[in-house]
């Protein structure tokens, strides 16, 4: 089985697990719960840790489990959310920190069902596809009933009841409550819920109410009684669990006469038993009877809707209090009261100051060796991450050579040439069909309609109608053996794609090498959140900004023009980011990105490139030493100055992506009308830049001597230097402070508008023209140029 589970603040998802009504299971007692305080504890009659740091947070039930199969030692649970000093535990387990522990982290609310739905669609795509059987698969997603509030969680309800996905189950925890209150106060939520599921195409099984409940159900001939559950709001039953019998007697049972009458057989004990904490949700018979009913249902996904009481077990100050996630600690009398309740061998000595000990019954207890000897049967701990590299082979030379070479006197846009290259690997035997186009309903606007035929479009249908362009070279088809994810208008839902195949690598042993290309605008802005769960799962591929920048994507104004993304990037510590200038960076940059994230010794990297739409004709790669490395590292003198007098004013321009076009015109305008030598510099990566930069400061804390790779190649370089992007000034910005020379930037801060890229480019003055005057502005500040010689070529070229 995968367990997709959700882990978050809030209204976490803690999934239902199997418990009586009453008395607990000896292995549950003795567990460390999921909602005990990990408050410390003591070893050897001394306290451990700092209290202040250990009252407030509550352990992850899977630390728990973890403890119990002897997985975690008290000390791993001493360090819990003390991770500094090394072997801590993260609030919520990630692979990241605990790489032989955990799969699935979604880092925020709402993620975990929507990563679940496409992980599951992904396994369908693996079996139909020939890469791995995966019908033995199962993904299970652990949520919570306020978390599907969240738009992320329902979004895709559809597509796994369209598609069918009978290898998928949510399990709902419904205990009514958030954060702040009941999830729906004048509603009801699980009926929503149902009703929602429902007509997505979900199956949809009910665990309600706990065996207390069965007797009044079955005296119930009326129908009275569930006419009376089904038309009483959350808020009420949150209320009726925290009353007394006599309040429930007046104003639920009181409300019919029939039910009065039924009120009347009840002892009070039964009553507020039924009323304050027997739900199916902490029952094993219950939980095991639904769960068996999911697994067994085929022809489409199933949904567990599972009742619960928020707080359980804690005591009447924290079952189903609005407050509760707001209250840190028990008292000794309330850990007393969980401790008789749960038949915890804990005697009152150990209870009697601030800190409690951990329980457990020991490595050879009857308890311990069960569990271990049916997880061995399953085939070892769950969850557990293992990860068996597989390095693909390299790829062949020729299609990268292709790019090398430049496209003549053709005009070609950094999009097309990416797209040309993937396709021509896609071609490989050994490696083409372990790449995943991803696509958001955008595929001929970047180019990629020729990998309709070729590839195919993915469909658990294959094509049941007859394309309406059939005839035509460039023919729109569907297969059950498609390789290409077109999902349609949606960026999230290709994001968890993504997600899914480029963690194949751990989730199935099978290395996929997925490329999601999308709007730029609306991939770090609009799916940043995913981003960082992708990097959190040691996630690999490559993401693909198009019609990248401020000014390229003129025509659709301010909301398509993105001139941020890269800073946004730049926050992840998972991602390389590049903003290539020329189709031989490109490929450069994709077999770096092939060799560093599915080579002998892969890294848990992603790649963000930024391609643009404008057509350009692409120079072949230079020939000289060290061009590769200056891609790769993120600089490279591309274009040395013509020779000059030796008294001309110096000037070292540095540009990345499309902008390096108007920086080469601006060292030609600089030349020819002003005298002025200026070396033109590509820049793929200013965030790398940065991130070398870091790590050389940080080593030289440490006593190294070490010497960022942008200040080395720019030393001794004459003048000062000035950088242009199509991107807001922060994103060159970033390195400003390592280089040696006097530092310069422009960029497109600022809205986005429509006008010709001319036009737009003289409004953000980053144009040819704009460079050139910043450009003597620079040098007039050094006394190099005359001031009147800006304010001449200001005049001169109308600015």
């Amino acid at each position: 089985m995968e367990p997709v589970e959700r882990r978050g603040d809030g209204d976490q998802g803690q999934p239902p697990r199997p418990r009586r009504a009453h008395r607990h299971l000896r292995l549950r007692r003795l567990a460390v719960r999921d909602r005990l305080p990990a408050l410390l504890p003591r070893q050897g009659g001394r306290r451990v840790g700092r209290p202040a740091l250990r009252a407030g947070p509550r352990l992850p039930g899977i630390y728990a489990r973890a403890f119990l199969d002897g997985r975690l030692t008290e000390a791993h649970l001493d360090r819990f959310r003390q991770e500094t000093g090394g072997d801590g535990l993260p609030s919520y387990p990630h692979p990241r920190r605990l790489p032989w522990l955990w799969e699935f982290p979604t880092v925020s609310m709402g993620l975990g069902p929507l990563s679940a739905i496409y992980q599951a669609r992904f396994n369908r795509y693996l079996r139909d596809r020939g890469i791995k059987d995966t019908s033995a698969s199962r993904v299970w997603a652990f949520l919570g009933d306020g978390e599907m509030d969240e738009p992320e969680s329902t979004a895709a309800l559809a597509l796994a009841g369209r598609e069918r996905l009978d290898n998928l189950t949510f399990v709902i925890n419904c205990n009514l409550q958030r954060l702040d209150g009941p999830v729906r106060a004048n509603f009801k939520i699980v009926q929503e819920l149902e009703a929602q599921f429902r007509a997505a195409g979900w199956h949809v099984i009910k665990a309600l109410w706990g065996t207390a409940w069965d007797d009044l159900l079955a005296a119930d001939v009326s129908g009275a009684l569930v006419r009376r559950l089904r038309e009483v709001p959350d808020g009420q039953f949150q209320t009726y669990a925290t009353r007394e019998p006599a309040y429930i007697r007046e104003h639920f049972f009181g409300a019919d006469p029939a039910l009065a009458e039924l009120a009347r057989g009840l002892s009070d004990a039964k009553i507020a038993e039924c009323f304050h904490t027997s739900r199916a949700g902490h029952e094993p018979r219950k939980v095991y009877a639904a769960y068996l009913a999911a697994v067994e249902h085929t022809g489409a996904p199933t949904v567990i809707l599972a009742q619960t009481v928020k707080g359980y077990t804690l005591g009447p100050g924290f079952e189903s209090r609005n407050a509760n996630h707001q209250m840190k600690k028990l008292s000794g009398k309330e850990f007393r009261a969980m401790r008789d309740l749960l038949e915890l061998p804990i005697p009152d000595s150990a209870l009697e100051g601030d800190l409690v000990p951990y329980a457990h019954p020991g490595p050879d207890s009857p308890e311990v060796r069960y569990l271990q000897e049916r997880r061995a049967a399953l085939g070892g701990p769950a969850p557990a991450r293992r990860v068996h590299p597989v390095a693909l082979p390299e790829p062949p030379a020729k299609p990268f050579e292709a790019l090398f070479k430049g496209s003549g006197s053709q005009e070609v846009a950094t999009t097309m040439a990416f797209v040309r290259l993937v396709k021509d690997l896609m071609r490989d035997k050994e490696t083409g069909k372990r790449w995943v186009p991803i696509v958001p309903d955008e595929a001929r606007t970047f180019g990629m309609e020729s990998l309709f035929p070729s590839a195919g479009i993915y469909s658990p249908l294959g094509q049941t109608y007859e394309s309406v362009d059939r005839d035509m070279l460039l023919y729109y088809k569907e297969a059950t053996d498609g390789q290409i994810l077109n999902e349609g208008i949606t960026e999230a839902g290709s994001m968890a794609d993504f997600t899914a195949a480029a963690t194949s690598y751990a989730t199935h042993g099978e290395p996929m090498i997925p490329f999601y290309i999308f709007y730029s605008m609306f991939g770090w802005q609009r799916t940043g959140d995913q981003m960082w769960a992708l990097a959190d799962q040691l996630g690999r591929g490559f993401l693909i900004g198009a019609t990248a920048g401020r000014t390229t994507m003129t025509g659709e104004g301010l909301q398509h023009a993105d001139g941020h993304s890269h800073l946004i990037a730049s926050t992840n510590p998972a991602a390389l980011a590049y903003d290539p200038a020329f189709a031989y960076e490109v490929a450069v940059i994709v077999r770096d990105g092939l060799r560093r994230m599915y080579g002998p010794q892969p890294e848990d990297v992603f790649y963000y490139l930024t391609v643009y739409n404008e057509p350009k004709v692409q120079p072949a790669m230079p020939d000289e030493p060290g061009i590769e490395e200056g891609i790769v590292k993120g600089l490279y003198r591309f274009r040395p100055a013509a020779p000059a007098a030796d008294d001309a004013p110096r000037m070292q321009l540095l540009a990345s992506g499309t902008a390096i076009h108007w920086a080469l015109a601006a060292q030609e305008l600089l030349a020819a009308d002003w005298g002025v030598a200026a070396d033109v510099w590509s820049a793929p990566s200013w965030s790398e830049l940065r991130r070398d930069a870091l790590e050389c400061d940080a080593a030289r804390l440490d006593g190294e001597d070490r010497v960022p790779y942008v200040t080395r190649v720019l030393d001794g370089a004459p003048g000062p230097v000035l950088a242009v992007s199509d991107w807001m000034r922060a994103v060159p910005d970033q390195i400003a402070q390592w280089v040696p020379q006097d530092w310069h930037s422009l960029g497109t801060d600022g809205f986005g508008l429509s006008g010709t890229r001319e036009d737009v480019r003289r409004h953000f003055r980053v144009d040819p023209h704009s460079i050139v005057v910043a450009a003597l502005a620079a040098l007039a500040r050094r006394g190099e140029v005359k001031p009147e010689t800006v304010k001449e070529a200001r005049a001169r070229y109308g600015l």
